[in-house]
């Protein structure tokens, strides 16, 4: 288990698969945590591998994705569904919810990635 700071945002691939969340192809690009290579260590995971995220606000299993340009330390989450799972929805009146510097622990799991439909109603949507 490794300690990071989780941030989320929008990416390229994430936003030219908007139209088909239900997809594969969606769930591929949005459904990781991307981890610098000492962290990914730390976990004791390699790319492909599945790790849990948990917050204080929930947790989701992703697929763990080496991330040269990420500080070790930070752990980036693409915008969907997955992301929603661990960020809290409180929006402190600005009608914008935190999606940075979140504390959280990640850990190796055998746990399957939820497709979008399974995150959703174990989410309660």
């Amino acid at each position: 288990m490794v300690r990071v700071k989780l941030i989320t945002g929008r990416t390229i691939e994430q936003g030219q698969n908007l139209e088909n969340k239900l997809s594969e192809e969606y769930q591929k690009v949005v459904a990781v945590c991307e981890l610098s290579e000492d962290d990914m260590k730390a976990v004791g995971v390699s790319e492909g591998n599945n790790v849990k995220v948990k917050t204080q606000f929930g947790e989701v299993v992703v697929v763990a994705k080496k991330a040269d340009g990420n500080p070790q330390g930070i752990a980036f989450i693409p915008m969907g569904p997955w992301a929603n799972a661990v960020v809290g929805g409180d929006t402190g009146g600005v009608g914008m919810p935190q999606f940075k510097g979140i504390d959280a622990e990640i850990e190796r799991t055998s746990e399957n990635v939820p497709s979008v439909r399974e995150l959703l109603k174990s989410l309660g949507v």
